[in-house]
């Protein structure tokens, strides 16, 4: 599932391509926005927050988009073949004069007034890639982390309630970086270490941004996650990989087992 490094990317690249220009096309490929006509309109930009993209328009709606786990935007020249959007996997089609940007395999699609976008964004925990998240977000979802003390630190991470945008990726690399057994209770870390380990996973998340920018998604190398059997980057131990959370919403969890061995304390 796309997390909110990805999304970050996805809403700079739509605001690059859409803000300023009217829409010539648009097609919402969904049963509860059929109907709903978009062509006019103009883009102001596109804003994720954790997992979720906002765009904005000038008349005062906002289409909410989410990719669950295989969606994703691409943006073509308007006029190519790849902009004439026949796919069926394509939910959403976005177009001026310049560029296309269609939305494939999107989970999930509103549009609703602008005014009305916390509706969509409640109960949502601190976007951890958020402006204000080193100063309001941090304590917030550190709270939230031990609003149940006995929950494994792997699942309370994944948890969008805690802290919105981390997935098992930026999960599995923070317990990494913090040396962190991923079954830990989240109520057996002090407030410092619930902080630090929130910190990483900006830090880490915020890096691999930076890179996307420069060199595209996926160009940041995994130190756990995906790494079954590979050596530990550190020790050379096999990555283990096990699991967060009862089926059917298991996910898997990657981590070395001597580098993150459970603490005796």
């Amino acid at each position: 599932m796309p997390e909110g490094d990805v999304l970050r990317l996805t809403a700079e690249r739509l605001t690059a391509a859409l803000r300023g220009l009217p829409l010539v096309r648009a097609e919402l490929r969904w049963p509860s926005a059929g109907g709903a006509d978009l062509t006019g309109a103009t883009a102001l930009e596109t804003s994720a927050y954790g997992k979720h993209l906002l765009t904005r328009f000038d008349d005062g709606r906002t289409l909410h988009t989410h990719l669950r786990m295989e969606g994703l935007w691409k943006v073509h020249r308007t006029g190519s073949r790849d902009a004439s959007a026949r796919n069926p996997a394509i939910r959403a089609v976005l177009a001026t004069d310049a560029w296309t940007a269609t939305g494939w395999h999107l989970g999930m699609l509103d549009l609703l007034r602008t005014h009305d976008e916390q509706r969509i964004l409640n109960g949502l925990g601190p976007d951890v890639l958020g402006a204000d998240f080193p100063t309001t977000g941090l304590p917030d979802a550190s709270a939230r982390l031990v609003r149940e003390p006995d929950r494994p630190l792997c699942a309370a991470l994944l948890d969008q309630r805690t802290v919105a945008g981390i997935g098992t990726i930026w999960m599995a690399e923070s317990l990494f970086a913090r040396r962190l057994f991923p079954w830990t209770t989240a109520g057996a870390l002090t407030e410092e270490e619930r902080d630090d380990l929130l910190r990483t996973a900006r830090r880490l998340m915020e890096r691999s941004v930076a890179v996307g920018r420069a060199r595209g998604l996926g160009a940041v190398e995994m130190h756990a996650h995906g790494r079954a059997g590979r050596p530990c980057h550190r020790c050379g131990t096999p990555i283990s990989v096990g699991s967060a959370n009862e089926k059917p919403y298991e996910r898997p969890v990657f981590w070395c087992p001597t580098c993150q061995a459970p603490s005796s304390k």
